[in-house]
């Protein structure tokens, strides 16, 4: 069954699937949805969880192994399953295939992973997940649908704004849903709970840091490392979120593994820039970037931003100022001494 966004929170209050499938490549709400399957699982007695990362070197067959063996501490047991990418490969496909045949008795299975293509939702696997189970697929939010959700969140904080206001805000933030939450709530310290004018909305907030993440994309894709070393530690000092900072490159690998595929199945390159809004501005600094790494090189940066996203949440350890800057260099395609492993 396939749900919206919107939907889910009253589909958890109705009843519990025995699978989940979250995906999308805008974190925040990836995030907050993935937190409210565990909350209702939690509510509905599943105490026990397993958290499982298929990143390079997971096996599946933990899958399995997980799904038939409960804590002697709880009855039902919540395998949360985080795939680095939007597919879970050949291997993963027969193991959730299998799964989702053979559904374990008081498991709940939830699975996020990043923006799944098109053509997988065709896939075996995928068919399978949709036919017991809930998928979501989260969208970045865009005109009204944007605004809404901001006026949603501040009320949750308590402020009410006009409507001008509210468009001020959407226009810093650029979709960026990390960047928004953390606006609103310095609005929320600076002023309290109540009416915000539009005023006091553009006097607070700032759209410097924007500008700064978006110019250390800049620099990562013109490989420039002095100029990367100064906005990160730029955006540490400041207090930026290191989860804005792992979104921006994130989706900058996935962007350019999306032109890289396009464009070796013989597709038209202005299409194909145009498709992925690579407009005339970015389209140099895009076209290095794409000459200088592989896919492979891609998929590598995919899987050390999965374990910074581990290391933010406190699921491993490490610095993950750390590995971003790490992150950065392997954009660059800069190797050193101290490169950062998976």
């Amino acid at each position: 069954m396939r749900l919206k966004p919107e939907q889910i929170t009253t589909a958890l209050q109705k009843s519990l699937a025995p699978v989940y499938f979250i995906s999308g490549d805008e974190p925040l709400q990836l995030g907050e949805m993935a937190d409210s399957v565990r909350a209702a699982a939690r509510k509905a007695g599943y105490e026990s969880r397993e958290i499982l990362v298929a990143d390079a070197g997971f096996s599946w067959q933990d899958l399995s192994e997980s799904a038939g063996s409960l804590s002697i501490f709880a009855d039902k047991k919540i395998i949360d399953l985080r795939l680095s990418t939007g597919t879970p490969g050949t291997e993963g496909a027969k193991a959730l295939t299998a799964y989702c045949e053979h559904l374990p008795q008081d498991v709940l299975l939830l699975i996020t992973a990043a923006k799944t293509a098109g053509a997988s939702l065709k896939a075996r696997w995928f068919q399978a997940l949709d036919k017991v189970g809930c998928i979501v697929q989260v969208w970045p939010l865009e005109g009204q649908d944007l605004l809404r959700w901001l006026q949603q969140r501040m009320q949750r904080r308590g402020l009410q704004a006009e409507p001008e206001g509210l468009k001020i805000l959407a226009s810093r933030i650029e979709g960026n849903l990390l960047a928004a939450a953390q606006e609103i709530e310095k609005l929320y310290v600076l002023y309290g709970s109540g009416q915000l004018s539009t005023q006091q909305i553009s006097d607070a907030v700032a759209d410097s840091s924007r500008f700064d993440v978006f110019k250390l994309m800049d620099s990562v894709l013109a490989a420039k490392v002095n100029r990367i070393l100064k906005i990160l530690s730029g955006l540490q000092a400041e207090g930026i979120a290191a989860p804005v900072v792992l979104w921006a490159l994130t989706r900058e690998a996935r962007t350019l593994l999306r032109i890289k595929q396009a464009l070796a199945q013989g597709q038209n390159r202005a299409l194909v820039f145009k498709n992925n809004q690579i407009w005339d501005k970015r389209q140099a600094l895009v076209s290095d970037a794409l000459n200088r790494l592989s896919e492979s090189d891609l998929h590598k940066i995919l899987t050390l931003s999965a374990k910074a996203d581990r290391q933010i949440k406190g699921q491993q350890q490490g610095r993950p100022w750390e590995t971003l800057l790490a992150v950065c260099l392997m954009f660059a395609s800069v190797v050193t001494a101290r490169q950062i492993r998976p």
